[in-house]
């Protein structure tokens, strides 16, 4: 079998071309994310949120209404848990984290266990790309399109926040809210990705492609393209690679991305190979300069 082959021979399947489409979009639409999660150091909190979404996800399931519905209310009601506990006890704010997310976890798997379904709700939490409908479909473009013009659209005012709030809030921004906002996209986001990865791994397609791109430059306008490329190139290359060894496609594309963070990590201009050649690789990152959008 030829190469073009091996490309063409999966798309004569109605579901590889939705299964394709959703991974692409989910994988762009959680780079997009990543940048700010990674800069703002919310990697623990990423997990927290996509993980406490799972019982509001369930509980839409059984009332009817849109999965981004549950899983935005439940998002918020973490971070608040996560709060309250933070500010009124001598628990610190990494043990909230832990707490609450594994509670409201357990929750969802409860809540999967003894509610009723002619589908099977497992697939919330493992994936199941490969069974996605049409109507799945119109719902990942639909919530990812959201996502994204939202992020491009206060891109400015995100930056700002991620890099000085003293700043932001100086000359008229609230950063509470736009840590809300970021929580909110965050939840929405989880509801995008859970459809290609589950629960359990979509704080993996949202740590790293920022992180990969992190370690590629030095200025935050390039991590917003070269995180979004290099994640649906690896979503791209999981999923043929699912199809062609029958193995799970959510796993595969994040273990795609795990490998090239690790060739990157390895080989890139920062890489430890890099800075072991010789002393003009891997130069160290330069601090945060607001209005440059330097790392």
């Amino acid at each position: 079998m030829n190469p073009i082959d091996l490309i063409i021979e999966p798309l004569s399947y109605g579901f590889m071309i939705r299964a394709l489409v959703t991974t692409v979009v989910a994988a762009v639409v959680c780079a997009l994310l990543s940048c700010w999660l990674v800069l703002i150091g919310w990697s623990l909190m990423g997990d927290a949120v996509s993980h406490a979404v799972l019982p509001g996800v369930v509980l839409a399931y059984v009332l009817g209404l849109p999965f981004a519905i549950g899983a935005v209310v439940f998002g918020f009601l973490a971070v608040g848990l996560i709060g309250a506990i933070r500010d009124t006890s001598r628990v610190k704010e990494d043990a909230a984290i832990g707490i609450v997310f594994t509670t409201l976890f357990a929750l969802g798997l409860v809540l999967i266990s003894v509610t009723p379904s002619q589908t099977d709700l497992n697939h919330i939490v493992f994936g199941n790309v490969l069974g996605v409908s049409v109507t799945d479909l119109v719902q990942v473009v639909a919530l990812g399109a959201i996502v994204a013009a939202v992020l491009l659209a206060k891109r400015r005012d995100l930056v700002l926040y991620a890099f000085d709030p003293g700043h932001a809030h100086a000359i008229g921004l609230s950063p509470r809210r736009l840590g809300a906002l970021l929580l909110g996209l965050l939840a929405l986001t989880a509801v995008v990705a859970l459809q290609v990865v589950g629960v359990i791994l979509v704080v993996a397609m949202l740590i790293l492609p920022g992180a990969t791109a992190q370690l590629l430059t030095d200025r935050f306008s390039r991590m917003l393209l070269l995180a979004p490329v290099l994640s649906a190139v690896c979503a791209t290359i999981g999923l043929y690679l699912s199809y062609w060894l029958d193995a799970a496609p959510g796993g595969l594309v994040v273990v795609t991305q795990g490998a090239a963070f690790t060739l990157v990590y390895l080989f890139g201009p920062r890489g430890l190979v890099t800075r072991w050649r010789g002393p003009g690789g891997g130069r160290p990152v330069v601090d945060a300069v607001v209005h440059g959008e330097r790392l």
